[in-house]
């Protein structure tokens, strides 16, 4: 009887340890810091407009997937999906990257400046069908009129 006590005592201290090592383990990996910036227009986050203004975006997630964009006064906040993307160029500094079809700006990519990837925002149905209606433009014009283009604002890592 004894031993049994004992076997179920010693069981319930390593999965006590287990549980404790892996929280210490997941608490480490989930970013405590945010992205800061003063956005000087309005922008799309998925269905979401938010007026220009100062916004901090972090993961709301263990796995960093899902993005909260909240701005300073905290009465914007918008979640979106994204996905790990990995940078192009060299750049060291924190900032969010957008898409401008004519005076439509969409939040596309967040960087910290500090690790080689980013968060890469998934695509709204209303910035896909904007995107072909320009496609499809363009491909009609004789005349290619510059209606799209990645505009990047730079940002703090706080």
């Amino acid at each position: 009887m004894k031993k049994e006590l004992f076997k179920g005592s010693a069981m319930l201290m390593v999965m006590v340890m287990l549980a404790l090592a892996t929280a210490v383990a997941s608490a480490k990996t989930q970013p405590d810091s945010q992205v800061v910036a003063d956005i000087p227009f309005e922008f799309s986050v998925g269905y979401k407009t938010m007026p220009a203004g100062e916004y901090s975006v972090k993961t709301v997630t263990s796995a960093s997937n899902a993005l909260m964009i909240q701005s300073a006064d905290r009465k914007m906040i918008a979640l979106r999906l994204s996905n790990e993307t990995e940078r192009s160029k060299n750049k060291t500094q924190a900032h969010l990257v957008f898409h401008r079809y004519g005076e439509r700006y969409f939040l596309a990519e967040v960087w910290n400046g500090i690790d080689k990837t980013g968060r890469e925002l998934l695509k709204s149905q209303e910035e896909s069908a904007i995107q072909r209606e320009f496609a499809s433009i363009a491909a009609k014009s004789e005349t290619s009129n510059n209606t799209y283009e990645t505009v990047e604002v730079v940002a703090a890592l706080r």
